[in-house]
């Protein structure tokens, strides 16, 4: 068994990730005001002391402990690695991303540090972002100054900042002013904060200081404390702390992740700089993805390059087990090459011009995100040519080889019943959060744009479908969901207006007549024999007329697909790949 201490925005992903095992695990937190809905988790609320710890791990065989707790939660942070030494418990702390100690900030090692800071730098106005917990530790500057804190309006924290003896009337309150506008309408000489990463809206409490050109003090977040006798994994990420489950529990997910090609080339090619830069052969090497968490990945040495070995997890891919090495030599400029094995694009309409080797936009940033030095990279995979015939790539238009792809870095297990499973119990849990509306989206992209739309559905009424967007709207039915908004983008929706409810390359590929005669009932007349990705429509097609042709494309979806829905409402909206949403 599994136990997550959370309460916090990591608590609520590790929850997410851990139900999409369809395995029990428990959720604890200290209070009941963290709303959560949890169909395999089991809630647990209430402090625990390290003996009650210990009592329960013995008594419900934990196995594995998740700490998702806030970076600033010191005692709790020592009792979970207490007990994980005295049972022989692995950790998994999930960290916040954190950005760096910049220069032009107080950083404060605690309190009392701050407080003294604040008195040498002559601060008499103060904006305390720090939180109501942080009142009492802040009374030795509070008394004699002029001080506002921010809290969360609600009676427990109404309560505890009373019991403090801070005035009322300099309480404001979270949900009434974003910083900037309270900094303009207080005026104070600085404000102070903690360091509680990007989910605790660090950047945005800083920028709007110095945007107001005030100082800005910085309480540290404390070290996390040694474990002796167990390993402590550090993650701070949705796919690291699944790769993590995975490893340390196999049996928790029925099927485990994968690594794209992206991802191996940019960890061949931080290996191979790192070789060549110190001397140094590292058995694994820290990749940042593109949501920007932190993984690590295995690689190997030879001769002149480093090496991975694509692992695809438990997804039937082609790939799998194939060698994707690179070799990098200083450069005056950064360049990114494809050698052996790696495809050429031999027509337009892709992310880089004919003659450019098919490494895609996402991998070749990763690689620019990863690697800071000057390197010409060559990225080659000695069983390239051989695989790429048994892909999409010779009909696409890229030949001579693989594709280097990949936009999340991830590869999420590709198994029908799994994924149709896992977006039932999402849906189950969209429809117990109360929302009105469920928002189904195929991914993290067409969700970011989409949730533009609904800033007041809370996060569960939001649902990837990834390509089963039939098997998700028979589902919406079946639970009895009233409401549901489908976001779509081009590459699926043309997939989809032909009649395919399940959208992955595998089973389908654009049918170009298709889209033609899509074009001529909307008014349009332009060739389109070259084309090779939907996505080219929305530059070829004039300015003027694309909500024509978006609202025939979303006509033929919907002839599809509200019959799947009869009980409710579906609306779609056709997306580009610049957010712009299309409605019919």
């Amino acid at each position: 068994m599994i136990i997550v201490f959370g309460g916090t925005t990591e608590g609520r992903i590790a929850a997410k990730v851990l139900e999409e095992s369809g395995a029990a695990y428990y959720y604890s937190t200290r209070s009941e005001l963290q709303d959560i809905q949890l169909v395999h988790g089991i809630r647990l609320t209430g402090s625990m002391t390290a003996p009650d710890m210990i009592a329960f791990c013995r008594e419900h065989d934990i196995r594995l402990m998740i700490d998702a707790a806030h970076p600033f939660a010191e005692e709790l942070h020592h009792n979970i690695v207490h007990v994980a030494d005295k049972l022989g418990i692995a950790v998994l702390r999930y960290d916040r991303i954190y950005p760096p100690h910049d220069d032009d900030l107080i950083w404060c090692k605690d309190y009392d540090d701050a407080i003294n800071q604040l008195k040498v730098h002559e601060i008499n106005r103060l904006l305390a972002l720090t939180g109501v917990n942080t009142i009492a530790k802040l009374r030795g500057y509070w008394q004699d100054h002029d001080c506002w804190f921010r809290i969360l309006k609600r009676d427990q924290s109404q309560s505890l900042a009373h019991k403090s003896g801070f005035p009322e009337n300099k309480l404001v309150y979270f949900e009434q002013e974003e910083t900037n506008v309270l900094i303009e309408r207080l005026q104070p000489q600085a404000i102070i904060t903690k360091e509680s990463g990007t989910s605790g809206r660090f950047s945005e409490k800083v920028t709007a200081a110095r945007q107001a050109g005030i100082k800005i003090f910085v309480v540290e977040r404390p070290k996390y404390p040694t474990a002796q006798d167990v390993a402590v994994v550090h993650i701070n990420g949705p796919h690291g702390l699944r790769r993590a489950v995975e490893k340390l529990l196999p049996e928790f997910y029925p099927l485990h992740s994968g690594l794209t090609t992206g991802t191996c080339a940019t960890a061949a090619a931080i290996a191979a700089t790192v070789q060549m830069t110190t001397g140094e052969t590292p058995s694994s090497v820290p990749v940042v993805l593109p949501d920007g968490e932190t993984i690590d990945v295995d690689v190997t040495y030879s001769d002149g390059y480093a090496s991975v070995f694509k692992q695809a997890g438990d997804d039937p891919d082609v790939t799998n087990g194939i060698e994707i090495r690179a070799h990098v030599e200083p450069s005056d400029h950064f360049e990114i090459l494809g050698g052996e094995g790696v495809g050429r694009f031999t027509v337009p309409g892709f992310d880089f011009p004919p003659g450019e080797a098919a490494i895609n936009k996402a991998p070749r940033q990763m690689m620019r995100d990863n690697i800071k030095e000057n390197v010409s990279i060559t990225i080659s995979v000695p069983q390239g040519a051989e695989i790429a015939r048994r892909t999409f790539n010779p009909r696409l238009g890229i030949e001579g080889g693989i594709s280097i792809i990949g936009v999340s870095g991830i590869v999420k297990p590709f198994s029908e019943e799994a994924f149709v499973a896992s977006i039932r119990k999402c849906m189950q849990v969209a429809k117990a959060s109360g929302s009105d509306r469920v928002v189904i989206n195929s991914g993290g992209k067409s969700e970011r744009f989409v949730k533009a739309q609904y800033t007041d559905l809370p996060q569960q009424a939001f649902v990837e479908y990834g390509n089963y967007i039939g098997d998700t709207l028979t589902i919406a039915n079946e639970l009895d969901i009233k409401n549901v908004t489908m976001g779509v983008m081009l590459g699926k929706a043309v997939k989809l207006a032909v009649g395919n409810l399940d959208t992955h390359s595998r089973h389908t590929t654009m049918d170009k007549d298709f889209v033609m005669g899509m074009l001529h009932e909307a008014g349009i007349n332009i060739d389109i024999s070259d084309l090779i990705l939907a996505r080219e429509l929305w530059e070829r097609i004039p300015q003027e007329r694309l909500q024509d042709f978006a609202t025939v494309v979303i006509n033929h979806c919907a002839h599809y697909c509200a019959p799947l829905l009869p009980k409710g409402r579906l609306t779609i909206l056709l997306i580009d790949d610049n957010g712009k949403i299309y409605h019919s």
